[in-house]
């Protein structure tokens, strides 16, 4: 187990019944598509990605430079 996930079950462990409900949910549906070796995006996430390539297309998306040149420009001010 990598240790970010073995952190969040550590502190799960002190998280209110139903959330633990919900995580365990979660990684039960995960636990499925892992053994089906399937996974079905949701329409929500298949959404969300044509979103982002038509952005991409768009031109909206900046460059990796460019979003460290205006961190680099804010940390300055």
């Amino acid at each position: 187990m990598i240790a970010k996930l073995k952190e969040v079950f550590d502190r799960a462990e002190k998280w209110p019944e139903e959330m633990q409900r919900e995580l365990a949910e979660i990684a039960n549906e995960i636990d499925r598509e892992v053994a089906e070796g399937v996974y079905n995006p949701t329409a929500a996430e298949l959404r969300a990605i044509e979103e982002a390539i038509a952005a991409v297309d768009r031109g909206e998306i900046a460059t990796e430079a460019e979003v460290e040149a205006v961190f680099a420009k804010n940390r300055r001010a």
